[in-house]
């Protein structure tokens, strides 16, 4: 029997496709005419696996989220591992994933909804906060909190956004921007200082209101 001409089509296979045009193109260049083009198969065979668009993006944020370590969340029986320490790591993780991946942002920042992978990271963090003395509401504030950190660090460069061009930064106008056209040339290691420098202080204020707690119940 012959061997047929392109793989079978598999959700893998599909999603890993998107993800890869969309971190190429962006969103806008996600289509079902655009994907079957690149997997070279009829766009309907697509509607086998994904119903709709959005079901197909759904699965392409939560293959995203699947990069996060989690495993920092897991402590073995009998130890217990310090709330900052996790967070921190997790933190770093998520937001690595997410950088790996800024074209998906947007649409990872919407929230968990249905899928699998963020709702797993959803219920480690709570359950970790949880387990290590958070009250429950304080514990769900806190996750939205990281979130809203970590998803804001990865939508977009600070860096970047300043001009490489000296003159733009006149000193009558901007007195205080004169090496403000350097910014863009060490857009690594302004953004990533921005980002450690934020969780840092991020976690010195929670083990502040953590030591205030009345006591450690939800």
């Amino acid at each position: 029997m012959a061997r047929p001409r392109t793989p079978l089509l598999s959700r893998e296979r599909i999603v890993t496709a998107a993800l890869r045009l969309i971190d190429d193109e962006g969103l806008d260049a996600l289509s079902t005419r655009r994907l079957a083009t690149e997997l070279s198969v009829s766009g309907p065979s697509l509607y086998n696996h994904f119903a709709t668009k959005d079901d197909l993006l759904d699965a392409v944020v939560d293959s995203v989220i699947g990069e996060v370590d989690l495993s920092m969340f897991s402590a073995p029986p009998g130890s217990t591992a310090r709330w900052p320490e996790a967070l921190r790591a997790w933190a770093r993780s998520y937001r690595a994933a997410l950088a790996a991946h800024p074209n998906i942002v947007p649409v990872l920042a919407q929230g968990p909804g249905r899928r699998p992978n963020a709702l797993r990271l959803a219920d480690a963090v709570f359950g970790h906060l949880v387990e290590s003395g958070w009250p429950r509401g304080q514990a769900t504030r806190i996750g939205a909190l990281m979130r809203y950190f970590v998803t804001g660090s990865a939508l977009a460069s600070f860096a970047a956004g300043f001009p490489a061009d000296a003159e733009v930064y006149d000193a009558a106008d901007y007195p205080h921007l004169g090496e403000a056209h350097r910014l863009a040339g060490h857009r690594g290691t302004v953004d990533e200082g921005a980002f450690e420098t934020g969780l840092e202080a991020l976690l010195d204020g929670l083990a502040l209101r953590f030591e205030r707690l009345p006591a450690r119940s939800s």
